[in-house]
């Protein structure tokens, strides 16, 4: 569906270069042999700048802040030249990190401008332009997937990096490892003009969202919607129709969005799988995504859950 174009972390037009993915071409960024320049991270939090709409930083790839980390990773290629992404995650900040739902806290490096800040992602999402967006949850998902898959899944020996970041390598036995993305389908169930949400422990008070579950392996993402909502609200469905996707770096998923008919309105909650589900009415959903319902809480902009339903209040979703 065209209209998941414009989902946060949707396609941008990057071109990812996969030919350009080579040892030599990051020597060549690096050395000022090739226009290039690079974004980083610190602990999967961009550096952007700017306060209502934010940016990412691009630095030079010679700046003094990235000596001593090696291994960037080639994102793509843009206008004005090869994107690179290193990792800071080595330097202790001064400041604390926000451990509530939330994480709103930001770290300034001293080798950078005040006005330059590691930020979260998930906290910034929609601050951000589609490029910038899809530079930053690219690069988060990468440096993720290598800090948790360090060693070889086949012999145990300690991996490296390869492939510019888009593989790691074995060097006692050879073999090949490649990023690792978890599918996830996030279903819009309705019945009538109802649609059932849920929440898991530990949301603030009012937090629902659209039911979601991961893909087994041998299951098709229809099979897993239908399941997951059975499992979790005791619910069956029956036609399931795609919407789209969205990639979702928190911390390597791909959410795909899909649509089914509920063939009943009965509820068993697995209190295993989630702390609640409820059915909601059309006109009630617009007003808790306009901050105007007595305990529904908005959801969460940016998220796929939340343009899902976006859209089917606005009666924008065909099948």
């Amino acid at each position: 569906m065209q209209l998941f174009d414009s989902v946060t972390f949707g396609p941008s037009g990057l071109d990812r270069v996969a030919h350009l993915r080579t040892a030599e071409v990051i020597a060549e960024a690096c050395n000022g042999e090739r226009r290039a320049h690079a974004i980083c991270l610190w602990r999967g939090k961009p550096l952007m700048s700017g306060e209502d709409t934010r940016r990412l930083v691009r630095l030079p790839t010679d700046h003094p802040v990235f000596e001593g980390n090696a291994s960037p990773i080639v994102l793509g290629q843009e206008d004005d030249g090869l994107c690179l992404a290193f990792d800071l995650s080595g330097w202790t900040p001064d400041q604390d990190v926000d451990q509530s739902f939330v994480d709103l806290s930001e770290q300034q490096h001293p080798a950078l401008p005040a006005d330059q800040v590691f930020a979260d992602l998930r906290a910034n999402m929609t601050r951000l332009n589609a490029r910038d967006a899809e530079l930053a949850s690219t690069a988060k998902a990468l440096f993720e997937w290598h800090r948790s898959h360090r060693f070889c899944a086949v012999c145990g020996h300690k991996s490296e990096m390869s492939q510019a970041g888009w593989q790691r390598t074995c060097p006692a036995c050879g073999a090949p490892h490649f990023p690792r993305t978890d599918p996830v389908v996030i279903m819009l169930i309705t019945k009538g003009d109802s649609v059932l949400i849920g929440r898991s422990p530990g949301w603030p008070d009012g937090m629902y969202s659209l039911l979601a579950g991961f893909v087994e392996p041998g299951e098709t993402p229809e099979a897993a919607v239908r399941r997951e909502v059975f499992e979790e609200a005791g619910v069956s469905v029956g036609r399931v129709d795609y919407l789209g996707s969205q990639p979702w770096a928190f911390p390597n998923s791909l959410m795909m969005g899909f649509r089914g008919e509920a063939l009943g309105t009965d509820l068993n909650i697995d209190p295993n799988e989630i702390e609640d589900a409820i059915w909601v009415p059309r006109d009630e959903m617009m007003q808790a995504l306009a901050g105007e319902h007595a305990f529904l809480k908005p959801a969460r902009k940016g998220a796929i859950a939340e343009f899902i339903l976006r859209h089917w209040v606005a009666d924008r979703l065909k099948r």
